[in-house]
């Protein structure tokens, strides 16, 4: 089972008795190692139930999934592999009693945050509510309620989102439903003040595996204190050198505490690297070199010295696009990597992708933007997650009300405003507040005969929706349901073309299809052994729909270029990249906040290093390294600067400096040549006939 494993991935996987970290360098073999150890713990003897093996992507958690699969066989399907937020669900739904939480709460998405945000601090601007749940987003993982953060509000302005925060929490119980902070924090709650639950997770937990540990926040380190308990049966899989979300809460802290929590851990540094050649290592080995180490390790790799890396500077952001698209294709003449999903271009910010979108199309070149609108943020897609969420908790206020007005169904605003009146002054949710005896002295008898119709409905879906199970069935339902609510002539009645009514109507039976196989019952016969998945009813299967914000499937094996930023092309690897728009004031990003210490600067730029060096280390074989000579600046162009990251790369001038007007013109004679040699060979072909 250990075969093809290099020393320190074999100390790594037999280590099982007591706390570890694995320093997992950039294409060292994380994953290998952690799928590796799940099999070697089942193999000591471990039942694979008591083995949790945690991620942050739905993706990773999925992929993870099938190389231990493969790996361990039919048994690994017990192992818990799933995300922190999914593992919180999984805790709520299990005790979520002891925090005020019915079995079946609602998970709310940003944007239902968002008009929650709005309604708790009586505005109506977007930006000024997402500024509000940023800030509460922030206390909340650094573990605190609005009690404790009105207690260290630093001015008014913090006072005041304080005392938001308390109103969202009390409408948050009201609608018996949490946001995805609360998928942390209560589960921390839980396990803190209740001894029963506490002693329930660590018996049941005999070893818990965590992949990039660097990007924990303060409350997930707790969460996995608690968790794993004093015995220490921790696996922490991650790499200091790509700690990249700072802002979003994760801390390096939560790499120091490790030692000091926990003294006889033991650290094991994957160093080899099975990705990319000598030459990319030794640039990124050189960026990082300049930042404080928590525990040193070098990369190297076997593979040879590769591809000088090549850096040109660039006129303008037209002149870089130009410039990528004759990479693109002379490697496509000369690589072995030669199809376009062999190419990435990378970049700090969405905004500069436009101009390689634009070049790449002039030059028909398929590309997808990674990071663009997920699928799960579609409108129509939300409109039937808003139905299904009301079915698994019908004191959803924020999903009653997108269900209850698409399709139209004859239930106006005046109606909407007198329903949430009389349930504000009953404190019932809008849902109860349909059948409730009183209503009728509140709405005219027409309007209470539209609402229950609706709430009879609703009331019918979850009976029914409890007791399918299987993927035949659950279609099944799901199509009749569409077909009753009129849902395809909704979409086509609201676009201007047939075509995009069309487009959008092939998003919905995408995610029909995709809930059904979720209901399981199907036959999969891959491994030459016929094995039917496990039936789940539909209800199970809607429980967990808001942690899902990606079809995966739907990008499987697309041979098409890929531009993305950095920050979204971490954990991913392509044997051509372009690290673009690699200018002081872009990467590192200079920021206008002038309240900023010189200690938290230097740690910006600290993480704007890591950046680069996750950037860097995504190539397999050839990268390329563009800077601007003038850019854009709003509406300005100004001088552009090369980063000081190139000069940090350390590469030998004389190798890797290229001219791209002279690669364009080469490149241009090259094809040009080719042209006349086909147009001098049809001539003579026609002569001779």
């Amino acid at each position: 089972m250990s075969a093809g494993l290099n020393a320190a991935q074999l100390e790594a996987v037999n280590h099982v008795h007591g706390p570890s970290l694995v320093l997992a360098g950039a294409g060292s073999g994380k994953t290998r190692v952690i799928t590796h150890k799940i099999a070697h713990l089942m193999d000591g003897g471990m039942s694979p139930s008591r083995i949790a093996a945690i991620t942050f992507t739905n993706k990773a958690a999925a992929e993870m999934r099938e190389r231990a699969k493969q790996l361990a066989g039919k048994r690994a399907a017990e192992v818990l592999i799933c995300t922190f937020h999914a593992l919180g669900v999984r805790m709520l739904r299990q005790q979520g009693s002891y925090v005020g939480l019915k079995e079946q709460f609602s998970i709310l998405d940003s944007d239902d945050v968002t008009k929650i945000m709005k309604d708790c601090g009586g505005s109506t601007d977007n930006a000024t509510a997402r500024q509000w749940q940023w800030a509460i987003s922030a206390w909340k993982n650094q573990g605190l309620n609005s009690e404790q953060a009105l207690a260290i509000a630093a001015n008014e302005e913090e006072r005041a989102c304080a005392v938001i925060m308390a109103r969202y929490e009390e409408r948050l119980a009201a609608y018996q439903s949490v946001d995805f902070d609360d998928l942390i924090s209560l589960p921390l709650k839980l396990l803190r003040e209740h001894d029963a639950v506490r002693q329930h997770w660590q018996q049941q937990l005999g070893h818990v595996l965590v992949d990039e540990y660097q990007d924990t926040n303060a409350t997930q380190y707790e969460l996995l204190k608690l968790l794993v308990g004093e015995r220490g049966r921790l696996t922490a899989v991650g790499d200091d050198d790509q700690s990249i979300y700072g802002w979003r809460g994760a801390t390096l802290d939560n790499l120091k505490k490790l030692p000091v929590d926990y003294p006889d851990l033991k650290v094991i540094k994957l160093e080899q690297n099975y990705r990319s050649t000598s030459a990319i290592l030794k640039a990124a080995n050189n960026v990082i070199g300049p930042n404080p180490k928590l525990f040193p390790k070098t990369l190297w790799s076997d593979l040879g010295e590769g591809e000088p890396v090549r850096i040109a500077g660039c006129d303008n952001e037209d002149h870089e696009a130009e410039r990528l698209v004759a990479r693109i294709q002379s490697l496509r003449t000369t690589s072995a990597h030669k199809s376009f999903k062999d190419f990435a271009v990378l970049y700090r910010a969405n905004h500069q992708a436009r101009v390689f979108e634009k070049a790449l199309r002039k030059a028909a070149i398929p590309y997808k933007v990674s990071g663009g609108q997920s699928f799960f943020d579609r409108a129509e897609i939300k409109d039937l997650c808003a139905w299904l969420r009301l079915l698994v908790n019908n004191d959803d206020d924020p999903a009653f009300l997108r269900a209850i007005t698409t399709p139209k169904r004859g239930i106006g605003h005046t109606t909407l405003t007198q329903l949430g009146t009389f349930a504000t002054s009953h404190k019932f949710s809008l849902f109860e507040a349909l059948f409730a005896n009183s209503i009728a002295s509140a709405l005219s008898a027409r309007a209470v005969g539209s609402l229950h119709e609706f709430g009879r409905y609703i009331n019918d879906m979850e009976y029914r929706a409890r007791h399918i199970q299987g993927a035949e069935d659950a279609k099944a339902f799901m199509l009749s349901w569409l077909s009753d609510i009129g849902y395809q002539q909704h979409l086509m009645d609201g676009e201007d073309s047939e075509k995009m009514g069309a487009a959008r109507w092939t998003n919905v039976m995408d995610f029909v299809d995709w809930m059904s196989q979720r209901c399981g019952g199907t036959i999969d016969d891959t491994a030459g052994v016929t094995m039917e998945s496990e039936k789940k009813t539909l209800l199970e299967v809607i429980q967990t729909i808001a942690l899902l914000s990606t079809i995966s499937e739907r990008e499987q094996d697309q041979d098409v270029v890929t531009l993305s930023t950095l920050h979204a092309a971490k954990g991913l690897e392509w044997p051509h990249v372009v690290l673009a728009g690699v200018n002081e004031g872009l990467l590192p990003f200079k920021t206008d906040d002038d309240s900023l210490t010189p200690e938290a600067l230097a740690q910006r730029l600290e993480e704007e290093r890591r950046l680069m060096y996750v950037g860097i280390t995504r190539a397999q074989r050839t990268l390329a390294v563009s800077w601007l000579m003038r850019r854009k600046k709003g509406r300005e162009t100004v001088a552009g600067k090369p980063s000081r990251f190139i000069a940090e790369m350390g590469l030998e001038e004389a190798t890797t400096k290229e001219d791209p007007r002279e690669k364009l013109r080469a490149l241009r004679a090259e094809f040009a040549a080719k042209a006349a040699a086909s147009a001098q060979l049809a001539a003579n072909t026609a002569s001779l006939s």
